[in-house]
């Protein structure tokens, strides 16, 4: 295998300055017209919708004065197109303007499919009520959908800012029992207020075996939840009821009501009372005087609860004429020119190619996608890049390889950039997913790579696919085509110092999956499937001449770096007999502290240590039984 330096290839500043004042040309031709826009037709809302703002055919702008019936129609039509649909290139956003939707007697009871955003657009949560229920169900992959009813690729969906009183009338005794939200990666919960009823984060109502690999909750008010099978979890600055159980890795960073740690791993649970650094997702909201506008939350430090407890969330508001509104029609250098002139940017829905990047140039802009927004790499671009300035956000993004190879899918800071940047202000990526290969192959050296120092990354899933549509045909023969032409050798490459990732969740990638090589680093949980389709040993050999690569690697220079909660799977399809040396590698220093962390195997393959050469094996003797390290170096 052909191995990359740590740290990745940077561009230089020729190439920097040559894309700079390529942007600049193009504003400079049009700044006596102000904005820059489009000249295609604008996209009519959906019948019997209104849009209150021009934000394409693929968004549904709901009103309570429309009859519950039309709205659940809308609703279950796009549920039928998608609920299956994981490949497809359909996006969808749902939004719903204040007041409240569904009675006691005839509730609005939403399913959510792929690639589907469902969000209130109050100032608060409490300015959108729904009775009823918003949920997520198995996939039944067997025997005409009757059996193998699991939640283990219920991916790529949104559900923020607004109230459920939970109502099952009509439903039978089983669904009517929860509001059931059974699904793992690139799946949020945001600014949430869930009442009346239990929040079931796995769907029992199916035949088995009713697996689950979640997920991420944030700013929400919860009832009791039911945990279930969910693997792993991380609720942060939150408020909950309860929660029922633990599987292999639970975290909770700044909830109220969460369990206390107590006797790690039984149960297995990580609790941090403060979250050490926050900002929650930007969001649309309308106002009393039905203009469109985006709220920017603030930063926060040693926080917990949500942000909306004591009134408006902190932050700043921005009108939507301050943004460019794209669509996938609109070319990149039109896209940049907003940029440049100052303007942020909303990324409607849809598939846009990207042949050469999005520029991101200036302190404080916000790039915000609705409805899973999706850049694909075209020639062997980098879809986005930001530059080394404070503050910038992008939220709701998904980033796909192409066919050709990139260095990078998105690069925050250039280690010859300018490096400037805020501790009290961090560069935030929230629910920012990135895919190599499942809709189509895809090929990069490194999927995210942060430059920048004091850059928070919450919630990302970091995806080399194991499945999917194009040269994923199955078996052994299949799997060595998936090796040698589905390529990513590192997810996530942290080269910034004070970096902190609050769910962090990178998979399936061909060398490290996850590189830190910055300096007082966090991570709060961390969650990592080595790849499925190593065809022999050869072909899983570290450069050092270690058998296999870690999921997690502190890099040997580094000083200081804290873990919570963090777990790395072993699942070798392929061939079952290759070996991991370590889950995880780290330099031994006092300064760099792992807690609770774990390795398991999930049927084939083997991790031999969890760290250093401590803890294990996970292999087939134990096969869904994690090995546990507690602390490491172990705490006296």
């Amino acid at each position: 295998m052909t191995t990359r330096p740590t740290g990745g290839r940077l561009a230089g500043p020729r190439t920097y300055r040559r894309h700079l004042a390529r942007t600049l040309a193009v504003v400079l031709a049009v700044t006596t017209i102000g904005t820059v826009t489009s000249t295609a037709a604008e996209a009519a809302p959906r019948p019997g919708t209104t849009s209150g703002a021009n934000l394409g055919a693929n968004v549904t702008v709901f009103d309570p004065s429309m009859p519950v019936s039309q709205i659940q129609a809308t609703l279950d039509a796009t549920n039928a197109r998608q609920v299956d649909n994981e490949m497809g290139t359909e996006r969808y956003a749902f939004l719903f303007k204040p007041g409240t939707y569904g009675t006691a007697e005839q509730p609005l009871q939403i399913k959510v499919g792929y690639y589907t955003e469902i969000s209130g657009l109050g100032a608060s949560p409490s300015d959108v009520v729904i009775n009823g229920k918003v949920e997520v169900y198995n996939r039944c992959l067997a025997d005409g959908g009757t059996s193998n009813c699991l939640a283990l690729v219920n991916f790529w969906r949104t559900l923020s800012n607004l109230s459920i009183k939970v109502n099952g009338a009509g439903q039978d005794g089983c669904r009517a029992s929860a509001n059931f939200w059974a699904v793992s990666q690139a799946v949020s919960l945001r600014r949430l207020d869930i009442s009346g009823g239990n929040l079931s984060l796995m769907d029992y109502c199916t035949a088995g075996p009713q697996y689950a690999s979640g997920g991420f909750i944030a700013d929400s008010n919860m009832p009791d939840v039911v945990s279930g099978s969910q693997q792993q979890w991380l609720t942060r600055n939150s408020k909950v009821t309860s929660w029922s159980n633990g599987v292999w890795n639970q975290v909770f960073s700044g909830v109220e009501g969460a369990p206390a740690e107590a006797g790690f791993p039984t149960p297995p649970y990580t609790t941090l009372d403060k979250t050490p650094v926050s900002r929650e997702k930007p969001y649309l909201f309308v106002d009393a005087k039905g203009k469109y506008n985006v709220r920017v939350p603030s930063a926060q430090k040693n926080s917990s609860g949500t942000s909306f407890a004591n009134g408006l969330t902190p932050g700043r508001t921005l009108p939507l004429s301050d943004f460019f509104v794209a669509k996938p029609s609109d070319p990149v250098w039109l896209i940049n020119a907003n940029l440049a002139l100052g303007k942020n940017l909303l990324l409607t829905p849809g598939v846009y190619d990207i042949a050469s990047s999005i520029n991101v140039w200036r302190p404080n802009q916000v790039v915000l996608g609705i409805g899973h927004a999706t850049l694909t790499a075209v020639k062997g671009s980098t879809p986005l890049k930001v530059a080394d300035v404070p503050g910038v956000v992008i939220a709701g993004v998904t980033i796909d390889a192409g066919t050709k190879e990139s260095k990078t899918l998105l690069q925050v800071g250039n280690k010859n950039g300018l490096g400037i940047s805020s501790a009290s202000n961090p560069t935030t990526l929230s629910d920012v997913y990135f895919r190599v290969g499942g809709p189509h192959i895809g090929k990069t050296d490194v999927a995210l790579e942060v430059n920048s120092d004091n850059v928070l990354i919450d919630h990302t899933w970091v995806w080399r696919a194991d499945h999917g549509v194009e040269g994923f045909t199955g078996g052994v023969n299949g799997d060595n085509e998936r090796w040698r032409t589905n390529i990513g050798r590192n997810g996530a490459v942290i080269n910034g110092d004070n970096v902190t990732a609050t769910g962090l969740f990178v998979e399936h990638f061909q060398e490290y999956n996850t590189i830190w090589n910055g300096n007082n680093g966090t991570t709060v949980l961390y969650q990592n499937e080595l790849p499925y389709d190593p065809p022999t040993q050869a072909d899983w050999m570290n450069d050092n001449g270690t058998q296999g690569w870690a999921g997690y690697k502190v890099g040997n220079k580094v000083r200081n770096h804290t873990l919570y909660g963090a777990g790395v799977y072993v699942f070798n399809q392929n061939n079952p007999e290759i070996h991991t040396e370590n889950g995880f590698e780290v330099p031994n220093r006092p300064g760099v502290k792992l807690h609770h962390i774990m390795t398991v195997n999930l049927s084939a393959g083997t991790i031999d240590h969890v760290v250093n050469g401590v803890g294990g094996p996970a292999d087939n003797s134990n096969t869904g039984a994690p090995v546990y390290v507690v602390d490491y170096p172990a705490v006296p």
